[in-house]
């Protein structure tokens, strides 16, 4: 579960609030690899088209640890929140997936 979920935001700002503290860049970084069992049904599943539900589970689950991961690095740096929060992948080799959530960690007030 995040630790500010509603302080979490792709923008530069939130509304309401004014960064007092810009703490730097906070990171999450997963890597992933597809499984034998996952695989052959992930290939069971593309002969019949559409959405294939075995990869998308397993991106999803890749990028809530990132997310995480991120999170938790900002709460170590004393953040309250994240600004400019970015998603990246890269394959970094047959199967193996890197997955990078960023963004910047900030401290907040609240704009009476």
């Amino acid at each position: 579960m995040a630790i500010f979920s509603d302080k979490v935001t792709t923008a530069f700002e939130l509304p309401g609030h004014r960064v007092v503290a810009n703490l730097g860049i906070v990171r999450g970084i997963v890597v992933r690899s597809r499984s034998i069992v996952g695989s052959m049904g992930a290939a069971l599943q593309t002969l019949f088209g559409g959405n294939i539900t075995l990869y998308t589970q397993l991106c999803e689950r890749a990028r809530d640890d990132a997310y995480e991961l991120m999170l938790r690095h900002a709460r170590e740096m004393g953040a309250n929140a994240v600004i400019g929060v970015r998603y990246d992948a890269t394959e970094v080799g047959s199967g193996i997936t890197e997955v990078l959530a960023y963004g910047t960690a900030v401290k907040i007030d609240a704009i009476e």
